[in-house]
């Protein structure tokens, strides 16, 4: 991918956006990353190629690549009711899952049958303390005061879920003994050389010299600096723009057969094909477009930051945008969008 002509700078005087980092790939490698701006309002941090943003919602791009390597491994089934591995936690039984059971394609797909509750899944509070994955589901947390159960037979509906990726994590955890945090660095980060990427669940986490702070569409920056999500698999990633664009670029080589994680090209080719009838979700990325140029795509958008992933897998092309100013708008109605509309293929 190229940029058409756009002036990053003068659009981000435009939106009050604090910092900005873009990274382009193009014939399956990094082309360019260009970075823009300040990690914190009012300072001299300038935005480097090793500074890290506030994923956001990407976070379950990331899961689901780890759930192929995990099913690759034969420790995880795409197809097989959920609760048979799960061991911490179990999806209630009720009328609705007679029929269909949860499978981690629903999960994955956000066609489970469960639904967020009204008011759920906030940044965390440290006054409130961290909650485990456990209690989040039980519904013994103030980030989720009601337990999590299905509330529409699966596959019949989709709805957009971070419950759904805080069972696929308990689920890891359960078949892996291990933490997420530590499965992802060994599986993911370690091997493909993600080195500024981490998962953060407490402040402590934060190497403040390379993290931004988060800002608001004022240009302000917002409470605590920097927020935090005590959910990752859902909302737990930070990483730099070139880091997650190692990511995007690992899931065209698995495409390939060339993966470096032990992808197979199969699975690969599973997480960009439509599920379950609806043409606009994969397992853990959403999609656009006909088969063999799908536009692959994660949306992360959280306190203090936007930003966004695409690529066209096939056509080993792709972005990655990060910014750390939430402007209250769908990130294409904003700078985000303004870039990948300047995007040239």
């Amino acid at each position: 991918m190229k940029l058409k002509s756009i002036n990053i700078k003068e659009r981000m005087d435009h939106y009050n956006v604090t910092g900005l980092s873009l990274t382009l790939i193009d014939n399956d490698q990094i082309s360019i990353t260009e970075n823009y701006g300040l990690l914190e309002a009012v300072s001299n941090k300038n935005v480097n190629r090793n500074s890290i943003f506030n994923a956001c919602s990407i976070s379950k791009f990331l899961t689901g690549m780890l759930v192929m390597k995990l099913t690759e491994l034969g420790l995880l089934d795409l197809e097989e009711d959920v609760n048979k591995r799960l061991v911490s936690w179990k999806v209630p039984d009720n009328e609705l899952t007679k029929n269909k059971r949860v499978t981690l394609r629903n999960l994955l797909s956000h066609q489970s049958g469960i639904i967020d509750p009204e008011g759920s899944f906030s940044e965390l509070h440290s006054i409130k303390g961290i909650p485990s994955m456990v209690e989040i589901l039980e519904g013994c947390s103030p980030y989720c005061s009601v337990p999590i159960e299905v509330k529409y037979e699966p596959e019949s509906e989709f709805h957009y879920s971070d419950a759904g990726f805080c069972i696929i994590q308990v689920l890891i955890e359960d078949v892996t003994k291990k933490p997420f945090k530590q499965v992802v660095s060994e599986l993911i980060f370690e091997p493909l050389k993600m080195e500024n990427s981490t998962i953060v669940t407490k402040i402590s986490e934060i190497r403040k010299e390379d993290f931004s702070c988060g800002h608001n569409k004022n240009g302000e920056i917002v409470d605590g600096k920097y927020p935090i999500y005590p959910y990752p698999a859902a909302c737990g990633l930070w990483t730099t723009s070139s880091n997650l664009a190692q990511l995007v670029i690992e899931l065209m080589n698995a495409l390939k057969g060339e993966s470096k994680i032990g992808i197979s090209a199969s699975l690969a080719k599973e997480m960009i094909t439509p599920q379950r009838g609806k043409d606009w979700t994969g397992l853990g990325v959403f999609l656009n477009g006909s088969e063999m140029e799908y536009e692959t795509t994660s949306l992360g958008w959280g306190i203090g930051f936007q930003c966004m992933m695409v690529a066209l897998p096939y056509l080993e092309k792709g972005a990655v945008i990060m910014t750390n100013t939430e402007l209250g708008v769908h990130q294409m109605e904003g700078i985000i969008g303004e870039i990948y509309k300047s995007l040239m293929y």
